[in-house]
């Protein structure tokens, strides 16, 4: 994704995964890869977007955070 040395770029990304096998993952054995796709997206699209609130973004969740910045912007 970039050249040597910027190692911070893959920051964000890396952050998730690892909420995501913490949280999800390594706590359920998942069946067939449906059963895995499903829970993932349930993970992330109502979890994790919708009510896992987050440090970095002054304790929003990412809703929050993406609202917020609309409305800042268009005004």
């Amino acid at each position: 994704m970039s050249r040597k040395g910027q190692c911070l770029d893959n920051a964000p990304m890396e952050s998730f995964f690892s909420s995501l096998k913490k949280e999800l993952v390594h706590r359920h054995r998942f069946g067939p890869r449906k059963q895995a796709r499903v829970a993932i997206f349930g993970y992330i699209e109502v979890f994790y977007n919708r009510q896992r609130r987050h440090s970095a973004i002054g304790y929003q969740t990412p809703a929050q955070a993406f609202t917020e910045m609309s409305w800042k912007m268009a005004a």
